[in-house]
């Protein structure tokens, strides 16, 4: 398969018309349509339908996207790793997931740069199942992450349990239902406990897939939503967030996956994990 031509194809998705697939490609629009003719030849598929107000995605070209993205990320990583400069002895791509960058990624990333400057580091951010594809195609090499229901050839090592708590901007006790209420979705255990803990089903204002966004959109707009407790405790102590008095709290338990085949060849990799790992019973806030 022909990375240009799966890359063009990305890029006529991305814009939604050949011509200013092109002018972004730097080549003329007549090569950009050999291109996409060419992928289609090869795959036996038509994926574009192509007319003058533009090009959208057939039902074969819907599902040749996600592997078209895989092999350009791919593309992209080998490419990154063969091209090493004699600076670096390894390359760490990571998968982290949107939560876990506070205090978690950022961490290790600070402490991978002080301790290896010899490792060339690759954070990608998604949620879980951004991840479990990444890692199931062999996009990255470690993973932090929660729900981490791998198989296979993978060494999966507890973090620490990441206490969920709502909050809200105003003191209140326990409501049915807040018409200001932000759904965060904390992932796939957190929605069927959530689902069992109330009973009213409404369609909340938002409903937003990261706690960082979630909480500036909280301080923007007012309302209450489910948190990591760990992400609101200062904003708890300062009284701009409150405790929802008498709601049941949950938790999820946060992962550090590895690949064996890869990781187990790093002599710094555990260690480094072990002291990431050392460092969590002492940052985490107590709940009240």
């Amino acid at each position: 398969m022909n990375v240009t031509f799966v890359n063009t194809f990305l890029e006529v998705v991305k814009v939604g018309n050949l011509n200013r697939a092109a002018a972004r490609l730097n080549v003329t629009e007549s090569t950009v349509t050999t291109r996409i003719n060419a992928l289609e030849n090869l795959l036996g598929q038509k994926v574009l339908i192509r007319s003058r107000t533009g090009a959208e995605l057939t039902s074969a070209g819907f599902k040749f996207l996600r592997y078209a993205e895989i092999m350009s990320q791919a593309w992209g990583q080998a490419q990154q790793e063969l091209s090493l400069s004699t600076d670096f002895a390894s390359v760490c791509n990571i998968g982290c997931h949107f939560d876990l960058w506070d205090g978690s990624g950022s961490v290790w990333a600070d402490q991978l740069r002080k301790d290896h400057p010899d490792v060339a580091l690759s954070f990608w951010a998604g949620n879980v199942e951004d991840i479990e594809r990444w890692l199931s195609t062999g996009l990255v090499d470690v993973a932090l992450m929660f729900d981490a229901a791998v198989t296979g050839g993978w060494h999966v090592q507890r973090l620490f349990e990441d206490r969920l708590i709502q909050v809200s901007t105003k003191p209140r006790g326990y409501m049915d239902w807040d018409p200001e209420y932000i759904y965060v979705d904390l992932g796939r255990e957190f929605r069927r406990l959530h689902a069992g803990a109330f009973s009213v089903a409404r369609t909340p204002v938002i409903t937003i897939s990261s706690s960082s966004w979630a909480i500036d959109y909280l301080r923007t707009w007012g309302g209450s939503a489910y948190l990591p407790y760990r992400m609101v405790a200062d904003l708890i102590a300062e009284g701009q967030l409150f405790q929802v008095q008498d709601t049941p709290n949950f938790s999820r338990t946060a992962y550090l996956v590895s690949r064996a085949d890869a990781t187990d060849a790093w002599s710094w990799f555990q260690k480094s994990v072990d002291q990431l790992k050392s460092g969590f019973s002492d940052s985490l806030p107590s709940l009240r």
